[in-house]
């Protein structure tokens, strides 16, 4: 089946087998169930149900750079297999307005990113608060990812808060500096290369130790390391950054 993503691409890395779960493993083991749950609608051979107890709504939040949009778009990324699936960052999509969710109800799997970007805009949750109900009617599911809880939001539509606030709700943690280390192997291994102890520790005492940034910087020192047909070392990645 195919993705519905409005022009947004999700990248090729972004599936469950390069996430690295660490002290999110139970939200991690919950997403791959919800992915593998996907009922697609009008499928006279589909289970009339899920087949174990998933929600139809799902919220994530924690801080940045612990993995949110990556489990959105790995969520995507499995259940196209099943069915119709789409991600949509509000962040970006928000400026287009309200009409961007228009024609999502045909989706089994609906996973919007930034939601905390329309909470308090009337028009926003009016159109949510309809698109939630369709989703739970159909036995569809809905993801959503958020900075914080359900309940600390300034919702305009108290109903939808409290609806929000009965969904399956995670707080996504930041790893610690030997989950930072497993994190880092793993994207190396994803990539095709092997990052050694000495290097990913390395990496992480010279910059900063939120995950994107060592995710962006081990792409970058990765396709120089191509290019110079040399391997991923600490006396390379300085003579590099010295460039």
């Amino acid at each position: 089946m195919q993705q519905l993503p409005l022009g947004v691409r999700i990248p090729d890395r972004a599936v469950f087998e390069s996430y690295f779960a660490g002290p999110n493993v139970q939200a991690f083991e919950y997403l791959t169930q919800v992915a593998a749950d996907i009922v697609p609608a009008g499928d006279a051979d589909a289970p009339a149900e899920r087949a174990v107890g998933t929600q139809a709504v799902t919220w994530l939040c924690g801080p940045a750079s612990v993995g949110k949009t990556h489990l959105l778009q790995a969520i995507v990324a499995r259940a196209s297999k099943r069915g119709r699936a789409g991600y949509f960052p509000l962040g970006e999509l928000a400026p287009l307005g309200v009409g961007v969710l228009d024609g999502l109800n045909i989706l089994d799997c609906i996973c919007l990113d930034d939601l905390d970007q329309v909470v308090g805009q009337l028009d926003w949750e009016k159109t949510l608060f309809g698109l939630l109900r369709e989703i739970q009617e159909r036995d569809g599911s809905l993801v959503v990812v958020a900075k914080a809880p359900p309940a600390l939001l300034q919702w305009s539509l108290r109903d939808l808060g409290s609806r929000f606030t009965a969904a399956a709700i995670f707080q996504l943690r930041e790893l610690d500096e030997d989950d930072q280390s497993k994190a880092l192997q793993l994207h190396a291994h994803v990539r095709g290369f092997e990052l050694p102890d000495d290097t990913a520790r390395w990496l992480q005492r010279h910059f900063p130790r939120d995950m994107r940034t060592l995710y962006s910087l081990l792409d970058t020192l990765d396709e120089a390391a191509l290019v110079a047909q040399r391997r991923l070392t600490v006396p390379f990645i300085r003579s590099v950054l010295k460039e």
